[in-house]
């Protein structure tokens, strides 16, 4: 499904009908300076917007009362939050920026729809290929480039009731914020929505200059341009599922990747759990011993910049780092084997390795490819630390939380905390329908959470 013109156009299967679409602006008027987009910012650019889908059970019938209110808070919380109402633009300089002022404030574009044929569990345990479907009408903006975000509002939103609850669907611009800013953001949105008396206890940080103040003159193609090129157009068809593993399982898998370990820096929960996931999808893809394999990291580097930026910076501080071997030596040694490989370039990237990578794109900035990340990739996003299920509006934590269609290649995974809590980790994968069906006879790698 797409919505064009304020109207829906789709296959005649779909399930979701869109009933308003309208533009929420913050609630005063905005006069904010431009804001730079960074060297970190810039990758992102031919990306596609970051979506997250939050589904909630909810018996409420008042579904046009609860959508005031969220529009109503969502209005209070962009005057802190502005960037989001702006849209990009290039300045005199011909740099990209993001304006905040004047008629630039257009502010973020929500969708009101019904699916009252559609219970949550649909969408968060349903078919893969029937979910997958749904994913796209309930969630906006899919196939929207970041560049788009010239013409188009930088934040949407699509509020969607369902049979039993509501599922909330929202597209970032990905060149204007990363998965911390986004949870910062959702955060504020819910507290502001669920207690309207209180003072924000998330303020931004909005001084981009503090990550780079450098300003970079880039040529952008079109869309059509960057999709007709890039090389990594699927071969296959893919799917996504989601994998829970509880916190005994990570227990399991932290102390397996650190049985044999003699130095003092332990491995991590991420390393062992990304580990585990490495090595099964090698097997799942029948790769050879002699194939090249990379593990890819989208690490957050505020706390690795010297001087560190602040946790709320908000922004992209961003950067994919990669972890290169052969299959055979991976799955022929232990998991310690992968996991210390892991460790080691998770630990190097300090600030010198950040500022020399933003230097040689800087020298010689380019569009960029999911093919980047290089060949037989599992590629890793999110973070089990963001408090997904904190986002409460005021009808209860999520049931799930879960990735939009944007932005998922084979072998990206999302990671977010377990709805049950504790150490527990969902793993939202996507694979090529093959591999995924290999993956899920996977002994060595089910047994783990129970589930062969």
């Amino acid at each position: 499904m797409a919505i064009e013109n304020g109207t829906m156009t789709s296959s005649k299967e779909t399930q979701v009908k869109v009933l308003n679409k309208t533009k929420v602006l913050p609630t005063n008027p905005l006069n904010k300076p431009s804001i730079l987009l960074t060297t970190f910012d810039l990758p992102y650019i031919t990306f596609y917007y970051n979506q997250k889908l939050l589904l909630y059970k909810c018996s409420e019938d008042d579904f046009e009362g609860i959508v005031t209110k969220l529009k109503d808070s969502l209005a209070v919380v962009l005057e802190s939050f502005y960037p989001l109402a702006g849209r990009l633009a290039k300045d005199e300089d011909g740099v990209l920026v993001v304006e905040c002022h004047g008629d630039s404030i257009i502010g973020a574009e929500v969708v009101e729809a019904m699916a009252d044929t559609v219970l949550v569990q649909d969408l968060s345990e349903g078919d893969a290929a029937a979910s997958a479907s749904l994913l796209q009408d309930v969630v906006p903006y899919t196939g929207v480039m970041n560049l788009e975000g010239q013409h188009l509002p930088l934040l949407a939103i699509q509020f969607t009731k369902l049979k039993d609850g509501i599922a909330v669907g929202i597209a970032f611009n990905h060149a204007v914020v990363d998965g911390n800013s986004t949870w910062q953001f959702m955060t504020a949105w819910s507290e502001q929505c669920r207690v309207s008396s209180i003072s924000p206890t998330i303020s931004p940080f909005h001084d981009r200059s503090k990550a780079r103040s450098i300003k970079n003159k880039i040529t952008l193609p079109t869309a059509a341009e960057h999709e007709k090129a890039d090389p990594n157009a699927p071969q296959k068809p893919l799917t996504a599922k989601i994998f829970s593993f509880s916190s005994s399982a990570i227990d399991q898998l932290k102390a397996s990747a650190n049985a044999n370990i003699i130095t003092s820096n332990s491995i991590s929960v991420f390393q062992s759990l990304g580990t585990h996931v490495w090595r099964a999808v090698c097997r799942a893809r029948r790769l050879k011993a002699e194939d090249i394999t990379v593990f890819a990291v989208f690490t957050d580097c505020r706390k690795r910049l010297n001087p560190p930026l602040p946790d709320n910076y908000f922004g992209n501080v961003v950067q994919a780092i990669f972890t290169v071997t052969a299959s055979g030596l991976l799955l022929a040694n232990p998991p310690e084997f992968g996991a210390e490989l892991i460790h080691k370039v998770v630990n190097s990237h300090d600030n010198n390795a950040i500022t020399a990578r933003l230097a040689e794109y800087e020298e010689k900035p380019k569009m960029f490819y999911f093919s980047d990340a290089g060949i037989n990739t599992v590629a890793v996003g999110s973070s089990p630390r963001f408090k997904v299920y904190d986002v409460d509006f005021g009808f209860g934590r999520p049931e799930r939380v879960m990735s939009g269609s944007n932005n998922k290649f084979d072998g990206m995974m999302y990671l977010y905390p377990g709805r049950d809590g504790g150490r527990s980790i969902d793993v939202e994968l996507t694979l090529d329908v093959e591999a995924m069906e290999n993956l899920e006879k996977d002994e060595e790698f089910l047994v783990v959470n129970g589930l062969a």
